[in-house]
């Protein structure tokens, strides 16, 4: 049987910019995080833990994030 759409998305989807100009489409960030008066700030912090803990994990530096933007 297929499955209903589900009527709200529980993440929101970012694209993250680098400073050696790689970009990184739909990383997922949980909504509830997001809104208030910080807006799309917790978004950032987020995904720079994320990108930490690749970087821990893999052994390999990951670039600096420069900005995020909602993904369209």
């Amino acid at each position: 049987m297929a499955r209903k759409p589900a009527t709200k998305s529980e993440f929101v989807l970012f694209d993250v910019f680098y400073d050696d100009g790689s970009r990184r489409s739909n990383r997922r960030v949980p909504k509830d995080i997001l809104g208030g008066s910080d807006g799309d700030d917790p978004a950032r912090t987020l995904l720079q833990a994320q990108d930490q803990e690749i970087a821990e994990r893999s052994g390999r530096p990951m670039p600096v994030i420069t900005a995020v933007k909602r993904s369209a």
